[in-house]
């Protein structure tokens, strides 16, 4: 009778503790629903727009809150979230420049996209040692790249913005060319382009600007109001890599190099040159959110799973094995987040986010994703180091921020906010995102 009784107090006990916790989530569920309605849903300026928000805990495996976030968004700059999975899983822990076969005589050698060769990012450049030592001995072979200089839906206007330089299989100084100020004189960078820079305005009261041509290198000094302080300016990368891309190596290395289409080896045997740690190239992806280092690395993710630098095919092969499983069919089509045509649900951000928390150490996540008042969070969650780490995603009315949160009670969450066509300044609507964030932090 006694065990009998021992028996039923414990289930009793058991289920009790089952209805508290119930009870503990439906009041907590019920908390945050209301904070996102006062704090987010219910403000003037996100009437009119589209939102969306998830809340997810994995530890149960359960969504805490979920507003249409089942509802497709243009995810801007968050789209670098699936871009930079898609490399933590599948570039290794560093970078491959370029792959070559070695030969005593001759050293057949085909780029791989990385961006950071001679990019002033890194000061480091193995690479460029290793051709600079062997450069009589070179010679470059046309490389594995199917692919455009613009990403689909990109818009056409900003061709000659320092944010979307052209994409290319062997990219040089982060395909862009550096204008500083040196007294009354003009300095260029890479110096093989200061035969493209026509001075058609005068330059010695300081007020001026340099534009460039949109279907050609050819830049052009004019008149402003603003005093020139320098300038960032892309370049026009052509299709044959013998027309601009090998001169400009040559112009920097000070040698010629051979070329050519193809290797006369059935089958070659390619070795790997590594030039960079991985994370060290995605940690400035996603804390600067470089349009540029997004797109190449997801092309060189292209060439490691594929054996080809092909947008659309590595994104086609990544959504049907390593990212296979998502809530909903996501429309991905580039690296960075530039196009529009981008479209992806809030909840197919958790389980992208959730994939990277299991796969990965917690303490990579945490050097790579920016946490508060760092990177593109700079002036946002002061005093929240170490409590968020989250992907900002910015265009013309659109807002974005997905990442993880460590509440107050050390529970570690993941969300997905996403704001479309609003039409305040996007300052606000981050200031809101905010201020719900660190609510559910305090509060949980």
């Amino acid at each position: 009778m006694q065990k009998f009784f021992y028996f039923a107090s414990v289930l009793f006990f058991a289920s009790s503790c089952k209805v508290q916790k119930s009870v503990q989530t439906i009041q907590q569920a019920s908390s945050i629903e209301q904070q996102a309605k006062s704090i987010i849903l219910d403000k003037p300026e996100l009437l009119p727009a589209h939102v969306g928000i998830s809340l997810f805990n994995p530890a149960s495996g359960k969504y805490l809150y979920n507003y249409q976030s089942e509802k497709y968004f243009i995810p801007a700059s968050n789209t670098k979230i699936f871009t930079c999975y898609a490399a933590m899983k599948n570039l290794g822990d560093s970078i491959v420049a370029f792959e070559y076969l070695p030969d005593d005589e001759n050293i057949a050698l085909r780029f791989t996209g990385d961006p950071s060769f001679l990019h002033p990012d890194f000061e480091d450049q193995l690479a460029f040692d290793f051709l600079k030592a062997n450069a009589p001995k070179i010679t470059v072979v046309a490389p594995r790249y199917n692919a455009t200089a613009f990403g689909n839906g990109w818009a056409w206007n900003d061709y000659d913005a320092d944010y979307s330089p052209e994409r290319s299989p062997m990219p040089i100084y982060g395909n862009l060319v550096y204008f500083g100020k040196k007294g009354n004189r003009i300095t260029v960078t890479p110096k093989a382009f200061k035969d493209s820079l026509v001075i058609f305005s005068s330059t010695e009261d300081g007020r001026y600007a340099i534009d460039r041509d949109k279907d050609q290198n050819s830049f052009t000094v004019v008149k402003s109001n603003r005093v020139f302080n320098g300038a960032v300016i892309p370049f026009v990368v052509k299709k044959e890599m013998d027309q601009l891309m090998i001169p400009l190596l040559e112009d920097t290395l000070n040698r010629v190099l051979n070329y050519a289409n193809a290797v006369a080896i059935d089958q070659p045997n390619w070795k790997k040159f590594y030039s960079q740690p991985t994370d060290s190239l995605l940690k400035i992806m996603m804390h600067r959110s470089d349009n540029f280092f997004a797109e190449q690395t997801l092309l060189m993710v292209g060439n490691e799973k594929i054996g080809m630098m092909d947008d659309s095919k590595i994104i086609d092969t990544l959504l049907k094995s390593d990212m296979l499983g998502m809530p909903h069919k996501p429309r991905w089509v580039d690296g960075s987040g530039l196009s529009r045509y981008n479209m992806m649900t809030p909840q197919d951000f958790i389980w992208v986010l959730n994939k990277m928390k299991q796969e990965q150490p917690w303490e990579r996540i945490k050097t790579i994703f920016p946490t508060g008042n760092t990177g593109t969070l700079g002036g946002l969650y002061k005093g929240y180091e170490n409590k968020i780490f989250a992907k900002t995603g910015t265009l013309t009315g659109h807002v974005a921020l997905s990442g993880f949160i460590i509440t107050n009670q050390g529970k570690e969450l993941i969300f997905s906010i996403m704001v479309n066509a609003h039409q305040s300044a996007a300052g606000t609507i981050r200031k809101y995102v905010e201020q719900f964030l660190t609510t559910v932090i305090n509060e949980n």
